[in-house]
């Protein structure tokens, strides 16, 4: 039976996606956590997800783009047993990744130089949402290159936006082969041109601050000596995403809007003829809301709940609670009905949510197979503790 277990020994690479709110930057860490857990690997947690909420999740501060390892004692503590394998977790700096891409691949010294202190430069590295998209594919495939880890596990974005991230090679390409940039980039080509389109720069530059198109003009120019390595890159970042050993593990709560977006996602992935490894449906209510028999039972305490009351006071009736309360008799019978009532009717109304989180559970066009289904919990996720128990439950069902 394909499962989390048998992803996490067979992939090199796991990218996890979804929709926002629903627990995805958690699971990509109890990823990793049960990599290392069962598969004795060097496993690194990178988060791409501007978010940055991967360090609270590991009970972690100060991550950056280099790997940190997790202390291999919290690791033991947090899985209750003795871990063999090695995890290491990073957050995505965009702006230190762009400077090192350009210094492995300008040409020259002057041209690094100069591509560095470029205004242009500067903002696109840094505010530029495609760029952002576009270098933590690079950062991931110059990881997979290193083969410096096992296991990469990539927290992504929310979903829509993920598919930014994997078509961010290719747009970037795109872009710099562009007809504007062409257009932009043609006077500095040419000295007779420059001439001619002289008076428009000088309007463009009132308009959109001294120097602008002229900065733009350089910075592409610039840029063009690195465009070959740019497209070469896109095609192997696309090889690095279709290999077999790259899988996808979508996640999502039950309700109705995040499932639509998960479904999108994997109908993006089927589309590219990428690989989907698994489908986690995160806070599912326990299957016992949805057991024929507690449902009668509730039932029967709504309709005899009168009865109930008088058989629990009369049982309970040595109960310090009961002995030393100054509440009259009376008092207490009303307010256990009211207890019996409401948790009967409570339990009934989450049997309806469960019974509606089953059914859209039950529409996915997914394999069951690849289906994980993760309880809702009763404890927040902040630390190595609490995240072990959810890899807990990840590992369950091999």
């Amino acid at each position: 039976m394909a499962g989390i277990n048998s992803l996490v020994e067979r992939s090199k690479i796991i990218i996890v996606a979804g929709p926002g709110g629903v627990g995805k930057t958690t699971l990509a860490a109890a990823l990793g956590l049960t990599a290392v857990d069962l598969t004795g690997k060097k496993v690194l947690v990178i988060t791409v997800d501007p978010a940055k909420r991967l360090a609270d999740s590991l009970g972690l501060v100060g991550l950056t783009s280099k790997g940190s390892q997790v202390s291999p004692l919290d690791l033991d503590e947090a899985m209750g047993h003795k871990v063999s394998g090695k995890l290491y977790v990073a957050m995505l700096d965009a702006k230190s990744s762009w400077d090192e891409l350009v210094n492995r691949h300008a040409p020259d010294v002057a041209t690094r130089q100069k591509i560095l202190s470029n205004p242009i430069y500067r903002n696109i590295s840094s505010r530029f949402v495609q760029s952002h998209d576009y270098i933590a594919m690079e950062t991931l495939y110059e990881l997979y290159r290193s083969s410096q880890y096992d296991l990469i596990v990539v927290d992504t974005p929310p979903s829509r936006h993920a598919i930014d991230f994997l078509d961010a090679p290719s747009k970037m390409a795109d872009f710099f082969s562009s007809k504007l940039l062409k257009w932009l980039t043609l006077p500095a080509r040419n000295r007779l041109l420059m001439g001619m389109f002289k008076p428009f720069y000088q309007v463009a530059d009132k308009i959109l601050g001294a120097q602008f198109l002229s900065d733009v003009a350089e910075f592409f120019l610039l840029f063009e000596s690195m465009y070959a390595g740019f497209v070469e890159r896109a095609k192997s970042v696309a090889g690095i995403l279709e290999n077999s050993s790259t899988s996808f593990v979508v996640v999502s709560s039950p309700e109705p809007v995040p499932m639509t977006e998960a479904e999108f996602f994997v109908s993006a992935l089927d589309a590219r003829h990428l690989h989907l490894g698994q489908m986690v449906v995160n806070r599912v209510l326990p299957e016992y809301f949805r057991d024929p028999a507690a449902i009668l039972l509730a039932h029967q305490v709504q309709d005899d709940y009168e009865r109930l009351a008088k058989e629990f006071l009369k049982k309970g009736a040595s109960l310090d609670l009961i002995k030393e309360s100054e509440v009259p008799p009376v008092r207490l019978e009303a307010l256990a009905e009211r207890v019996l009532l409401e948790v009967a009717d409570s339990f009934l109304n989450f049997s309806g949510v469960a019974t509606e989180e089953a059914e859209e559970i039950s529409r996915l066009p997914i394999d069951e197979e690849l289906i994980t289904l993760i309880p809702h919990l009763n404890f927040d996720v902040s630390d190595l503790k609490s995240l072990g128990k959810v890899a807990g439950h990840l590992a369950v069902g091999d």
